[in-house]
């Protein structure tokens, strides 16, 4: 056998015993005559010594043996001696003595440490990206992962949800993003598109009467990327017939739940999940996935910002727009160097400016002498103590203020569509600095009431704030025809420590007001019978009320792992760019191929 136990399974359990081991060369170091090496397998490391009296052979092979080959090694446990045991290792008590060593495979030097946790440049990582999963820290990532993924399976089946998969090839859809497309051969000038998500198939499932059902699905998405998008993905899809809102949302807070206590019972999180309504979520944090791990609350002062001496905060107002800000606890202490470099981080984020007011006489008290501040001489004290008043600021804290004309808000009417994302990003940058966020934390939140649809001021039309198929609430229904911006979906989405985990809603499930939605999103009669005919007919057939929920397999792995990236957590993802250095993908393919598929390239000008 080339292996009979790994290596960080052994114990003082196994003194005595022989035993024969596969795996990488962690560390090597040589001690005079004694060779001693780090063996490292999935499970481990572990200790092994090879003296040249007791094994001469393998000492001699070991003699040119480097970090990263592949040896079987068969030898016996034994005791550390007295003073040498190494606590921080689960093997740390015992060492393997050699007395056969075959190298199974050479290597060359790693283009990076294998055997320490050290930056490395993210293109060289996934260029190779096979050399990077050995680290210790990738090894853990994938067993989170695994963990996770049976988890979820085993939670749903004892609920008797019935795991189905979908097609990978599809109709294309308008859901948001791009679709991938793929040619098909047989059906000349005729595409597949890659799922955005099950979506369709999991409400057709429900009028074919499965009433339960999940599945871990891939899905694909051609869309800017950043840290927590890729162009293919994984997903929790989930949807239940006969289902409201509160039946999903205590669905899923018992499966988080559960899940924490199950692969990192070492974080605590907060319950019973927080619920916030969209416009909640807005006023008070800026954004709809806010992090609730810390305060920094927004708060607004535009009544008496609209008769203010300053300018710059009258104007706002009075166009319509407003002046709101944040409290930083302590922030009084920051020097100019660090205001100004928060002014810079804004201003970056769609901001104008940064007006800070340091609070160095409490609240309540005020005079010109207890604050600091650029523009001091313009600031009543009224307006300063309305601020303070408002964030529940003390001496010593430090008011940051946004201020942002009116225009046409695409969030929220009456507010600059500027001030809140600007804010929210400023709370964020000021969070991790002053290290404000409990790493050990994981906040949960949903977040529920979000509008049916958005103005697309270039479009010049309405797009649905999640997809097309959101049940609207029906207290709203009457405005669908008169003022669609007033028309609250009933959709939710769950956040977790400023990241979206995933979004869902109670869906529609009658033709006649599914057409009305599509005729608002400006998808004509004849168009949705060409894309939605097959599902508009299945709701004729006695499709039953249903909802569900998505959230990504990826963000939730990633947050378990404590990452900020879902590269992170993912075997092997694509570059920011979207490409694979590894495999050199995506790549141009032949002429003949394209002559099959009746596709020509037009080489776009740079």
């Amino acid at each position: 056998m080339l292996k009979t136990h790994y290596c960080g399974d052994l114990r003082k359990d196994h003194i005595g015993q022989e035993v024969t081991l596969g795996g990488w060369v962690h560390r090597r170091r040589d001690h005079g005559g004694l060779i001693f090496m780090d063996l490292r397998d999935r499970r481990g490391i572990v200790q092994m010594v090879i003296h040249p009296d007791d094994a001469p052979d393998a000492h001699k092979t070991a003699g040119d043996v480097r970090s990263e080959f592949v040896l079987s090694v068969v030898g016996e446990v034994a005791a550390r001696k007295e003073g040498t045991e190494n606590p921080d290792m689960p093997t740390g008590d015992i060492e393997l003595r050699v007395r056969h060593l075959e190298v199974l495979n050479e290597s060359k030097t790693p283009p990076f440490p294998i055997n320490e946790e050290s930056d490395v440049e993210e293109l060289l990582r996934l260029r190779y990206r096979y050399l990077d999963l050995r680290r210790e820290g990738m090894q853990r990532n994938l067993r989170i992962r695994d963990q996770a993924t049976a988890y979820i399976r085993s939670f749903f089946r004892e609920r008797d949800f019935t795991e189905i998969e979908t097609p990978m090839l599809t109709n294309s859809t308008p859901e948001g993003a791009r679709d991938y497309l793929v040619p098909a051969r047989v059906q000349p000038g005729t595409f597949y598109a890659l799922p955005q998500s099950p979506q369709q198939y999991k409400q057709l499932l429900m009028v074919a009467g499965v009433e339960r059902y999940f599945q871990i699905a891939r899905c694909a998405r051609d869309e800017d990327l950043r840290a927590d998008r890729q162009p293919d993905f994984t997903q929790l899809d989930v949807e239940m017939s006969f289902a409201t809102e509160e039946d999903i949302l205590e669905l899923f807070e018992e499966l988080f739940s559960n899940l924490v206590r199950e692969v990192r019972p070492d974080l605590s999180f907060v319950s019973p999940f927080p619920r916030l309504t969209y416009e909640e979520s807005m006023r008070r944090f800026g954004t709809d996935k806010p992090d609730l791990r810390y305060g920094m609350e927004l708060f607004d002062i535009n009544d008496v910002a609209a008769s203010s001496e300053f300018g710059v905060f009258r104007n706002a107002v009075t166009s319509g727009g407003s002046v709101e800000g944040i409290c930083v606890p302590g922030g009084a202490e920051f020097s100019r160097k660090q205001i100004d470099s928060l002014t810079t981080f804004v201003q970056g984020i769609g901001a104008k400016g940064l007006v800070s007011i340091a609070l160095l006489g409490q609240p309540g008290s005020l005079d010109e002498e207890g604050i600091r501040s650029p523009v001091a001489k313009y600031l009543a004290v009224d307006l300063v103590e309305t601020a303070a008043q408002r964030s529940d600021a003390k001496q010593g804290d430090l008011l940051l203020l946004v201020a942002g004309e009116g225009g046409k808000p695409k969030l929220e009417p009456g507010s600059s569509h500027r001030v809140r994302p600007a804010l929210d990003g400023l709370r964020r940058e000021v969070a991790s600095r002053l290290q404000l966020a409990d790493p050990n934390v994981l906040h949960y939140a949903f977040i529920t009431e979000f509008p049916l649809v958005e103005w697309d001021d270039e479009e010049e039309r309405w797009d649905a704030l999640h997809h097309l198929f959101v049940a609207p609430m029906e207290e709203d229904l009457h405005f669908l025809d008169t003022d669609p911006s007033r028309v609250r979906s009933r959709a939710y989405d769950m956040i977790c420590n400023g990241m979206e985990l995933g979004s869902g809603s109670v869906r529609i499930h009658k033709r006649d007001l599914q057409e009305r939605v599509l005729r608002l999103l400006g998808i004509s009669d004849e168009e949705a019978k060409e894309r939605f005919g097959h599902i508009l007919e299945a709701f004729e057939y006695g499709a039953p009320p249903h909802a569900g929920f998505a959230p990504g397999i990826d963000r939730i792995v990633a947050q378990l792992a404590g990452e900020t990236d879902i590269r992170e957590v993912i075997a092997f993802p694509k570059s920011k760019s979207g490409a694979d250095p590894m495999t050199g993908a995506p790549s141009r393919v032949s002429d003949e191929q394209l002559s099959v598929l009746g596709i020509t390239v037009v080489e776009q000008p740079e």
